[in-house]
């Protein structure tokens, strides 16, 4: 989930990418914000949720490749991008109660959801809040618990200061959209007050009947060992080819893969995303 000085490499990287696919976007009211969104593709509707610092454009490539069999609707949170802030704290549920909010000003009833860092804690936490409005759920680069971080990122969180952002090559990015251009510092301190945030949702997620793949970096920020106690707390971790229907929640590891590196590899997510939403798994000997 995302956070941070790390997304900076991922602004970079992504920004050159977006000018291949320009869907033509608009404006609801949300929770007294103006939401800023943009639709995309024809098919199943998929909501997509962008990181920390980020916005649509940063998402990059994988959101015109999944439109190619999806209707995606691709949201900018609170204060990020196109979307207005507000003088309210951006917290994990209330950026779920958002995109709840945001598909009943469209109209979609029920939808598939992806998300990348941040947007993957919103979409966990939209799965418990809102359930009846989550078919399945793609999660990249998520935690369900505060302890998962790696300890090198448990130990920065207490140096963050606004002054650390505000001269970083994404702070400039954000301005050339926001729909407040000097709002980038008031955003900052509330992402750094995020990160304080309590989180300890297992209890939660341990009832979820929402099917999630979790994808990971192998070298994500949070460590593989919580995401494999994520994927058990969801029924998954257990042994196949025993005549049993294998879980319906999935595990993906991305090899040699950072946080930022994670939402780059188009055609890796593209792969991990488009099976387990179609319900499509690979065949065993014994099937």
């Amino acid at each position: 989930m995302f956070r941070t000085a790390l997304i900076a490499g991922a602004l970079l990287i992504a920004g050159p990418v977006l000018a291949q696919s320009q869907p033509a976007g608009d404006r609801v009211k949300v929770n007294g914000m103006e939401m800023y969104y943009e639709v995309s593709g024809e098919g199943d509707p998929l909501i997509v949720l962008h990181g920390a610092y980020m916005n649509i454009p940063s998402m990059g490539a994988i959101i015109p490749k999944l439109a190619e069999t999806h209707k995606v609707y691709a949201l900018e949170f609170q204060g990020h991008g196109r979307t207005t802030d507000i003088d309210r704290p951006i917290t994990y549920p209330n950026l779920a109660d958002d995109v709840a909010a945001f598909m009943d000003a469209v109209g979609v009833e029920k939808a598939d959801v992806f998300g990348y860092s941040m947007g993957a804690a919103a979409g966990l936490q939209l799965a418990i809040r809102h359930p009846e409005k989550v078919n399945k759920l793609a999660a990249a680069s998520v935690a369900y618990d505060a302890e998962g971080w790696q300890p090198a990122f448990k130990a920065f969180i207490p140096q963050m200061t606004v002054e650390m952002f505000v001269n970083m090559p994404f702070a400039e990015e954000h301005r050339k959209l926001a729909a407040n251009p000097d709002g980038f510092p008031a955003l900052v301190k509330k992402l750094i007050a995020l990160e304080h945030e309590p989180m300890a949702w297992g209890p939660d997620v341990k009832t979820l009947k929402t099917p999630v793949l979790i994808i990971t970096g192998d070298a994500d920020v949070a460590t593989l060992e919580h995401s494999v106690a994520l994927f058990r707390l969801l029924g998954g971790g257990v042994m196949g080819d025993m005549g049993k229907p294998l879980p319906a929640s999935r595990l993906a590891v991305m090899p040699a893969t950072s946080h930022t590196a994670v939402i780059g590899q188009r055609e890796l997510l593209h792969a991990f995303i488009e099976p387990f939403l179609k319900g499509k798994t690979p065949k065993g000997m014994f099937e």
